[in-house]
């Protein structure tokens, strides 16, 4: 099983409208195996004492970041009555949706011992703070939903992107036009540029976070919007907040 494996996050009736049962079976397998191998990986790194701190790498290199956290994200939340975890990691777990299936949820919960658990689960999370990715709390409040996006510097959602692709130069695209700049059109495509390599495409207006704020916008980046810029292909933004050119 590898992080290759589809993480498929809406539940099994979801699937069956969709025909998509045999992507979730898929996906319900690799989370079974994932919350495996966290066990295991557990079980050989706690001395009794304290965790080792590469304990979480091999299964994060197997699976990946977004079956991990999925998986110990559904652990946290079928314990939620558990006061051997913190309440930072139980707030983090929080944050992600997963559908109500008792039956099936039941069978990737990790069943280590839940103070050593809250432990790895911190670990996890850390090494994801560590990749440096851009997130909800770099954007300005409401972008998502309230602002018009033509102009603006976007932050690319991660679940959009393969792992193996994460990093900031990916996440950063600047939004020429589109339907999907206006918050309420029913149009969602916007023609964007990777500012990381120059690349032209459309996304989704769904596939961004939302606009980066001006603090955050790296020098490297800066830099790019100003050989766009003198190069002719930026326009006039609607509002000039959210890093506008």
């Amino acid at each position: 099983m590898t992080n290759d494996t589809y993480l498929y996050t809406d539940g099994l009736e979801t699937a069956r409208c969709r025909g998509e049962v045999a992507l979730w079976r898929s996906s319900h397998r690799a989370n079974i195996a994932c919350k495996k191998a966290i066990e295991e990986s557990i079980r050989q790194g706690f001395d009794g004492m304290r965790l080792s701190p590469d304990c979480g790498k091999a299964v994060l290199e197997t699976f990946g970041f977004k079956r991990v956290m999925w998986v110990l994200a559904n652990t946290i939340q079928e314990k939620s009555w558990d006061g051997r975890f913190g309440r930072e990691n139980k707030g983090w777990s929080r944050q992600t949706f997963i559908p109500e299936d008792a039956a099936h949820k039941a069978e990737f919960v990790v069943d280590s011992h839940p103070a050593v658990l809250d432990g790895f689960v911190t670990g996890i999370r850390q090494a994801y703070q560590d990749l440096g990715l851009f997130g909800p709390e770099q954007c300005l409040p409401d972008s998502r939903s309230e602002l018009d996006y033509t102009g603006k510097v976007l932050v690319l959602s991660p679940d959009t992107l393969r792992e193996s692709c994460w990093s900031q130069e990916n996440q950063l695209w600047y939004a020429h036009d589109g339907f999907g700049c206006s918050p309420h059109a029913i149009g969602r495509s916007i023609r964007c540029t990777c500012l990381g390599d120059g690349e032209h495409t459309r996304w989704n207006r769904a596939d961004f976070i939302g606009v980066l704020k001006d603090e955050f916008l790296p020098d490297w980046a800066r830099e790019r919007l100003d050989r766009l810029s003198a190069a002719g292909h930026l326009r006039e933004a609607p509002s000039m907040s959210g890093m506008s050119m």
